[in-house]
Protein backbone atom coordinates (compact mmCIF):
# COMPACT_ATOMS: atom_id res chain seq x y z
CA UNK A 1 0.00 0.00 0.00
CA UNK A 2 1.21 3.36 -0.60
CA UNK A 3 2.06 5.64 1.75
CA UNK A 4 0.39 8.48 2.26
CA UNK A 5 2.08 12.27 2.38
CA UNK A 6 0.37 14.04 5.09
CA UNK A 7 1.01 17.83 5.31
CA UNK A 8 0.75 18.58 8.56
CA UNK A 9 0.84 22.20 8.55
CA UNK A 10 0.39 24.83 10.75
CA UNK A 11 -0.12 28.81 10.37
CA UNK A 12 3.66 29.11 10.43
CA UNK A 13 5.14 26.34 8.78
CA UNK A 14 1.83 26.34 5.75
CA UNK A 15 -0.64 29.09 4.78
CA UNK A 16 -2.03 28.59 1.31
CA UNK A 17 -3.98 31.68 0.27
CA UNK A 18 -6.23 31.28 -2.38
CA UNK A 19 -7.57 34.27 -4.05
CA UNK A 20 -10.71 33.91 -6.69
CA UNK A 21 -11.83 36.39 -8.89
CA UNK A 22 -8.28 37.17 -10.40
CA UNK A 23 -8.39 38.79 -14.17
CA UNK A 24 -6.03 36.27 -14.62
CA UNK A 25 -7.29 33.04 -16.61
CA UNK A 26 -4.39 30.85 -15.52
CA UNK A 27 -3.72 29.41 -12.00
CA UNK A 28 -1.22 30.76 -10.40
CA UNK A 29 1.05 29.16 -8.19
CA UNK A 30 3.66 31.24 -5.98
CA UNK A 31 5.98 29.62 -3.69
CA UNK A 32 6.61 31.54 -0.79
CA UNK A 33 8.74 29.30 1.89
CA UNK A 34 10.52 26.68 0.02
CA UNK A 35 12.28 23.37 1.72
CA UNK A 36 15.59 21.93 1.46
CA UNK A 37 15.15 18.59 1.68
CA UNK A 38 12.25 17.04 -0.23
CA UNK A 39 12.07 13.33 -0.66
CA UNK A 40 8.60 12.85 -1.01
CA UNK A 41 6.53 15.67 -3.07
CA UNK A 42 2.55 15.65 -2.75
CA UNK A 43 0.61 13.56 -5.96
CA UNK A 44 -2.99 12.44 -7.03
CA UNK A 45 -4.41 10.07 -4.37
CA UNK A 46 -2.42 11.89 -1.27
CA UNK A 47 -4.14 12.50 1.78
CA UNK A 48 -3.31 16.27 2.29
CA UNK A 49 -3.76 18.16 6.15
CA UNK A 50 -3.41 21.62 5.93
CA UNK A 51 -4.10 25.11 7.16
CA UNK A 52 -5.48 27.82 4.16
CA UNK A 53 -6.93 31.22 4.20
CA UNK A 54 -9.07 31.90 1.35
CA UNK A 55 -9.57 35.70 0.42
CA UNK A 56 -10.57 37.63 -2.81
CA UNK A 57 -8.79 40.00 -4.97
CA UNK A 58 -9.52 42.78 -3.04
CA UNK A 59 -8.14 41.07 0.24
CA UNK A 60 -11.27 40.21 2.12
CA UNK A 61 -11.03 37.10 3.89
CA UNK A 62 -14.13 34.39 2.98
CA UNK A 63 -12.87 31.39 5.00
CA UNK A 64 -10.02 29.91 7.29
CA UNK A 65 -8.74 26.85 8.87
CA UNK A 66 -7.27 28.79 10.66
CA UNK A 67 -10.48 30.13 13.74
CA UNK A 68 -11.15 26.77 13.95
CA UNK A 69 -7.70 25.42 14.97
CA UNK A 70 -8.04 22.36 12.85
CA UNK A 71 -6.53 21.77 9.55
CA UNK A 72 -8.61 20.91 6.61
CA UNK A 73 -7.72 16.89 5.35
CA UNK A 74 -9.11 15.96 1.55
CA UNK A 75 -7.50 13.38 -0.84
CA UNK A 76 -5.71 15.32 -3.46
CA UNK A 77 -6.68 15.06 -7.41
CA UNK A 78 -10.05 13.27 -6.39
CA UNK A 79 -12.65 16.29 -7.21
CA UNK A 80 -13.34 16.88 -2.86
CA UNK A 81 -12.03 20.52 -3.55
CA UNK A 82 -11.82 22.99 -6.16
CA UNK A 83 -9.74 22.13 -9.23
CA UNK A 84 -7.13 24.95 -8.40
CA UNK A 85 -6.87 23.36 -5.15
CA UNK A 86 -6.30 19.99 -6.97
CA UNK A 87 -3.70 21.39 -9.32
CA UNK A 88 -2.41 24.07 -7.60
CA UNK A 89 -0.97 21.70 -4.39
CA UNK A 90 0.53 19.15 -7.23
CA UNK A 91 4.30 18.15 -5.89
CA UNK A 92 4.29 20.27 -2.98
CA UNK A 93 6.80 19.37 0.07
CA UNK A 94 5.88 18.83 3.50
CA UNK A 95 6.37 22.61 5.48
CA UNK A 96 6.46 24.05 2.05
CA UNK A 97 4.09 27.36 1.66
CA UNK A 98 2.15 28.18 -1.25
CA UNK A 99 0.13 31.43 -2.51
CA UNK A 100 -2.63 30.18 -5.14
CA UNK A 101 -4.26 32.66 -7.35
CA UNK A 102 -7.17 30.88 -9.11
CA UNK A 103 -9.37 32.06 -11.61
CA UNK A 104 -12.67 31.45 -11.87
CA UNK A 105 -13.20 28.70 -13.79
CA UNK A 106 -11.01 26.37 -11.31
CA UNK A 107 -12.90 27.48 -8.05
Amino acid sequence: MRLYLFLVLTLMSLLTEVVYGADKKKLQIGIKKRVENCPIKSRKGDVLNMHYTGKLEDGTEFDSSIPRNQPFTFTLGTGQVIKGWDQGLLGMCEGEKRKLVIPSELG
